[in-house]
C-alpha cells in the first residue's frame, strides 16, 4: 500500500479529509439529540447539562484522546488497534503481557468490525426517517423507510467492487457542504436563544450529573453518540496523514458544537418537537427542507462507504499480520494502494447492515445498541496508549491517557446498562470476528506442531542423493515455504519421495514485519547443489507482487508448488478451524499467482 495524500495542498487535504475521515461523527448530528431527549426533560437546566455534556466530550474523548495522545503514535504514518499492538510487541518482553496485548488488539479489531454494521445501519435509517417530514409523507409506514433504507444500503454495497477512487473526489466537498450546512443551521437557532452558548462551561455538566445521580450517569450512554466516529481520526492516518486530518477536525469540532447547540436552542423553544434536526433545518427554511434531507442522506451514505473501506483496511492489517484467514482481495485503483475490496468481507457486511434493520426497525431501537463497541474500542485504546507512554520517554502522557482511560470506562459502565435493550447485539456481532481470529491464530500454531516441519541439514542430505542422479526435470520449479531454514513436509513428499527435481529449485518465502510499508528481498544461492532461497520481508500494509520480484532476481519459473492440508479431527474447535482453511483462500490465491502453473500438493495431517 502507497500512503496517499500527503502531497495535498493544505486546504485539499482538509477537504479529502472531511470526506474520508470525518463521515461517521459528521453524521452524529442527526439522531444525537433527538435519542437524548425522549429520556429527559426538555428544561433549560436539563438541556444545558447534556449540550456541556456533549461539547465536553467531543473535547476529551477525540480531541483529547485520539486527535493528541493516539495521532502521536503512528508507524510510518499508520494508525489504529493493529499499529498499536505491533507498538507493544517491539517495547514488552514478558509472556504474560504480550498475550494480554495480543488478546485486547482481538477485541479491539472485533468491536471495530462490529460498529462496522451498525454504523451504516443507524446512519442511512436515521436519515431516511426525516422523509417523514415532508407534507404528505407524515404518516409513512416504518416498513416503507426500512425498504429505502435497505435499498441505498444495497446500492452502497454493490458498487464497492468499482472502488471508492473514482468517487472519492465527490466526497469531499459533499461533505464541506453538509458540515456548512450544520453550522449555518445551528448559528442561526443560537441568535434565537443565545443563552445556550454558556453551556460550554463544564459546570453545567457536573451540575447535571449531581442533580441526576444514576439516571444522569445512564444518559452518559447516549452522550456518547456524538464522539461516535472518533476512532476514525486514528484509524485513518495512513490515508491522508496527520496532519490535513488535525487541521480538518479543528473545522469538524466548530461545525458539530454550534450545530449542538443551535438543536438545544431549538429544543428549549421547542419543548414537543421529537426529531430534532429536521424539525429545526424545516422551521428555519422549508422550501430548502428537501434540498437538505437529500443532502443528509448522501452525507451518510459517505459516512458508511468511510467505514466500509475501513473495515477493508482492517481485515487486511488482519491477514497479512496472520491473525485472519486468507481472502480474495481486488485492488481497485492502480495508484491508490489503499483502494481494496473484499468480496466476503463487502456481502456479509450487507446481509448483517439488512438483518440489523429489521430487528431494530427505528434508529432511536438502534442507538439502544449503539455505544457499547464505541466505548469498548476507545478503552481498549486508552489502555494500549498507556502501556506505549510507560515504556517511551513520554512517560510524562501516561497520567493524561490513564485519566482519558478512566473517562472511558465510565462511559462504557453506563453502556453496559443498554445490554438487555439491543447492546447484546454489540457483543454479537463482535463475537464473531473474536471467536475467528483465536480459533484461527491458535489453529494456526497447532497446524504448524502437527505439520513436523524438517531442519533443512536433515533434509540436504537426501536432496543432495536424489539430485545426483541427473535425472533432474529441466527448468526451475517454485516450493513456497512459511520461513526460510525450514522445510515444510509437502516438499519432503514431493522432492525426497515422488523424485520431482527441477535442474533448479527455488524455495521462497514471504514473511510480515511489523513495520506497516517496506519490501526487503534476498536471493541466497547455493543452500544445495541447484537449490536457492529467495526471502521477501513485507510491511504488513504492503500489496506483495511476487511474480515481479522474481522477475527482478531472474527467477523464471516453470512450476509453482505449494502444500494444502487436509485435517483429520476429532477436536471440535479445529474441526471448525478445519472448516474456515477450507473455505478461505490458500497463499497462492492471495497473491494471485499464475494459475496455468500452480501444483498443490495435498499433505494430511492428524490434529
Amino acid at each position: 500500500m502507497q500512503q496517499s495524500g500527503h502531497k495535498d495542498s493544505f486546504w485539499g487535504g482538509i477537504v479529502k479529509s472531511m470526506g474520508l475521515v470525518f463521515g461517521d461523527i459528521g453524521t452524529s448530528p442527526i439522531y444525537t439529540l433527538t435519542v437524548i431527549m425522549t429520556l429527559t426533560r426538555p428544561d433549560a437546566e436539563h438541556v444545558l447539562g447534556i449540550l456541556s455534556l456533549i461539547v465536553w466530550t467531543l473535547i476529551l474523548l477525540v480531541s483529547v484522546e485520539y486527535a493528541w495522545l493516539a495521532m502521536s503514535l503512528g508507524r510510518k504514518g499508520e494508525g489504529g488497534t493493529i499499529v498499536l499492538k505491533e507498538i507493544l510487541v517491539r517495547l514488552l518482553k514478558s509472556g504474560r503481557q504480550m498475550a494480554f496485548v495480543g488478546f485486547l488488539s482481538f477485541l479491539g479489531v472485533s468491536l471495530l468490525l462490529g460498529d462496522g454494521i451498525i454504523t451504516p445501519a443507524i446512519s442511512i435509517l436515521s436519515a431516511v426517517e426525516g422523509m417523514r417530514l415532508i407534507p404528505g409523507m407524515e404518516n409513512l409506514a416504518q416498513g416503507s423507510l426500512i425498504f429505502v433504507a435497505a435499498l441505498i444500503a444495497i446500492t452502497l454495497f454493490v458498487f464497492q467492487y468499482k472502488g471508492t477512487d473514482k468517487v472519492a473526489g465527490a466526497f469531499g466537498p459533499i461533505m464541506v457542504v453538509w458540515f456548512a450546512a450544520l453550522t449555518v443551521s445551528g448559528f442561526l437557532s443560537i441568535a434565537g436563544t443565545p443563552e445556550v452558548i454558556g453551556a460550554v462551561s463544564p459546570h453545567h455538566a457536573i451540575l447535571f450529573l449531581e442533580h441526576n445521580g444514576l439516571a444522569g450517569f445512564f444518559i452518559l450512554s447516549e452522550v456518547i453518540l456524538c464522539a461516535t466516529g472518533g476512532e476514525a481520526l486514528y484509524a485513518d492516518m495512513g490515508h491522508l496523514g496527520r496532519k490535513p486530518i488535525i487541521r480538518a477536525w479543528y473545522f469538524v469540532f466548530c461545525a458539530l458544537v454550534i450545530n449542538y447547540l443551535g438543536q438545544g436552542a431549538f429544543i428549549l423553544r421547542n419543548p414537543k418537537e421529537t426529531n430534532i434536526l429536521f424539525s429545526m433545518v424545516k422551521s428555519q427554511a422549508p422550501l430548502l427542507y428537501i434540498p437538505f434531507l437529500v443532502l443528509t442522506i448522501l452525507a451518510t451514505i459517505i459516512a458508511s462507504q468511510a467505514l466500509i473501506s475501513g473495515v477493508f483496511s482492517i481485515v487486511y492489517q488482519g491477514i497479512t499480520t496472520r491473525i485472519l484467514p486468507l481472502m480474495k482481495v481486488d485492488y481497485t485503483s492502480s495508484h491508490l494502494k489503499s483502494q481494496i475490496y473484499i468480496g466476503s468481507v463487502n456481502w456479509t457486511l450487507l446481509g448483517l447492515v439488512i438483518f440489523i434493520m429489521l430487528v431494530f426497525q427505528k434508529s432511536e431501537n438502534l442507538a439502544a445498541a449503539y455505544g457499547l463497541a464505541v466505548t469498548g474500542t476507545m478503552t481498549i485504546t486508552g489502555i494500549m496508549m498507556i502501556m506505549i507512554f510507560a515504556h517511551t520517554t513520554k512517560k510524562w502522557k501516561v497520567p493524561v491517557a490513564l485519566a482519558i482511560t478512566l473517562l472511558d470506562l465510565a462511559y462504557l459502565i453506563a453502556n453496559l446498562h443498554k445490554l438487555p435493550h439491543g447492546g447484546y447485539w454489540s457483543l454479537i456481532l463482535a463475537s464473531l470476528p473474536l471467536a475467528i481470529m483465536i480459533i484461527w491464530t491458535q489453529g494456526q500454531r497447532a497446524l504448524y506442531r502437527a505439520l513436523r516441519p524438517l531442519d533443512l541439514e536433515t533434509f540436504l542430505l537426501s536432496y543432495e542423493q536424489i539430485y545426483g542422479k541427473g535425472r533432474n526435470i529441466p527448468g526451475t520449479g517454485l516450493f513456497f515455504t512459511r520461513e526460510a531454514p525450514v522445510v515444510p513436509p509437502y516438499v519432503i513428499h514431493c522432492i525426497i519421495r515422488s523424485n520431482i527435481i527441477y535442474e533448479r529449485n527455488v524455495f521462497v518465502s514471504l514473511s510480515r514485519t511489523d513495520e506497516p510499508f517496506g519490501v526487503k528481498t534476498s536471493l541466497t544461492k547455493g543452500l544445495g547443489t541447484g537449490l536457492d532461497s529467495f526471502e521477501i520481508r513485507a510491511g504488513y500494509m504492503e500489496m506483495v507482487d511476487i511474480e515481479k520480484l522474481l522477475k527482478k532476481h531472474g527467477i523464471e519459473e516453470k512450476v509453482i508448488f505449494y502444500g494444502i492440508e487436509d485435517i483429520a479431527t476429532n477436536n471440535p474447535v479445529w474441526r471448525v478451524f478445519s472448516t474456515i482453511k477450507r473455505q478461505s483462500a490458500n497463499f497462492v490465491q492471495f497473491n494471485k499467482l499464475p494459475a496455468s502453473k500452480l501444483q498443490g500438493v495435498v499433505t494430511r495431517v492428524e490434529m
